[in-house]
């Protein structure tokens, strides 16, 4: 049986998809928009969407009952891959922050992202 998680600290979703799907003790998070759930708005500067969306991330884990240290896989799609060092260091900032670990990860450049955000992030949790 699965669960839908949604999270009131990330923003909506914006099309027919759901924040999370929790099913036993594992938590799929549909792609994260740098958007800010309370403004509405989206930081121009790559490092600041990349930081966004891994909060957005962050909320729906919680929202899961979880903690960023479950992530045990991230998806990240950016629009240009010459922006991959400013979203690997804040990449690595958040996760060492949050938990000191990193999860395995796929980095992947696309044509366009919705909104034509810079940054989009996915996960998956497990937990212990």
């Amino acid at each position: 049986m699965t669960t839908t998680i949604a999270s009131d600290q990330a923003p909506a979703a914006i099309g027919p998809y759901v924040q999370a799907k929790k099913f036993g003790n594992m938590l799929i998070t549909s792609g994260q928009l740098p958007i800010n759930h309370e403004t509405k708005a989206m930081p121009d500067d790559v490092a600041e969407q990349a930081l966004q969306s891994l909060m957005n991330v962050k909320a729906i884990v919680e929202e899961a009952g979880l903690t960023v240290g479950n992530i045990v896989k991230t998806t990240v799609f950016v629009k240009d891959l010459n922006d991959f060092a400013k979203v690997n260091e804040v990449y690595g900032a958040f996760f060492d922050k949050e938990c000191g670990a990193y999860p395995a990860r796929s980095c992947v450049e696309v044509a366009r992202l919705p909104m034509d955000a810079k940054v989009e992030i996915e996960a998956i949790a497990v937990a212990e």
